[in-house]
């Protein structure tokens, strides 16, 4: 059972994780004065600064629905009795996530699950350019994610012939949660979401660094390209982001890097 410091802790992490998500709310692309930034080293620092807290908000979701997909199949096991109201939850959750089989709870589990933060953010440094690429600037697309619809960004390059455009998001936000459910749902990332329900069920790390191992699929690079991922989250120290959920210390520290993105982000902001 956790004791009082315990939850005094989680109350405190839990209000600055509010603070630094409502203030990055309010950004809903990258503000113009990022791109005046000269020094390298502190454009790289504010890029993360502005998409962590995006990136825990996100994840908070995922948890939540896994939290439910849990509950639900732990009462639906011992009770036999489902709830109206909560199979009709869990078939939205089952749509979103394209789980084909309503009651497949080793699927839910595979599909509903978080991304390592180190991935994210190597990602979007990478098929972004820090966040300078057109596509970024243009169409808030941190990932380069594709669209075959009406309404998308005609890449400058795009082979004679090809009908793809890049997709539009409405905000960073959004194209880090379209991210991370394609990661989570599609067919090519299978051996990603074996790997990291394998990992789960042994009570093992998932990091970034190991899940880059499995997305070969994601460019045309292949393996060239997951080395690359794995590069990006080595130079910056981004494996650290990934364990969050271990010792008090660890989730004190947390605590005080929220409260130091929703002060930086602040200040940002009053200087747009």
């Amino acid at each position: 059972m956790p004791n009082w410091r315990e939850n005094l802790i989680r109350m405190v992490t839990g209000l600055l994780f509010m603070s630094a998500v409502m203030v990055a709310d309010t950004l809903k692309s990258f503000p113009v004065d990022y791109y005046k930034i000269k020094d390298k080293k502190e454009q790289k620092e504010r890029f993360v600064k502005i998409l962590y807290p995006l990136i825990l908000k996100e994840e908070e979701k995922i948890r939540r629905e896994r939290a439910f997909v849990e509950a639900f199949f732990s009462h639906f096991t011992e009770d036999g009795i489902a709830n109206p109201e909560a199979v009709a939850r869990l078939a939205k959750i089952a749509k979103k996530y394209r789980i084909k089989s309503l009651y497949d709870k080793r699927e839910y589990l595979k599909r509903v699950d978080t991304i390592p933060v180190s991935l994210v953010l190597a990602q979007a440094a990478i098929e972004s350019n820090w966040g300078k690429s057109r596509f970024a600037k243009e169409a808030n697309n941190l990932f380069g994610e594709w669209t075959w619809g009406k309404k998308g960004l005609i890449p400058k390059n795009r082979p004679e012939g090809e009908r793809y455009k890049i997709r539009i998001f409405s905000s960073l936000e959004d194209s880090i949660a379209s991210y991370m459910r394609n990661l989570n749902r599609h067919w090519a990332y299978a051996e990603f979401r074996e790997a990291r329900y394998e990992a789960r069920e042994k009570g093992m790390q998932f990091s970034g660094f190991i899940a880059a191992t499995y997305l070969e699929r994601y460019s045309q690079m292949r393996e060239k390209y997951t080395k690359m991922v794995k590069n990006t989250i080595v130079k910056h120290g981004w494996n650290l982001l990934d364990d969050r959920s271990g010792s008090e210390q660890r989730r004190l520290s947390v605590g005080r890097e929220l409260a130091m993105l929703s002060s930086n982000i602040t200040r940002g902001i009053e200087g747009f």
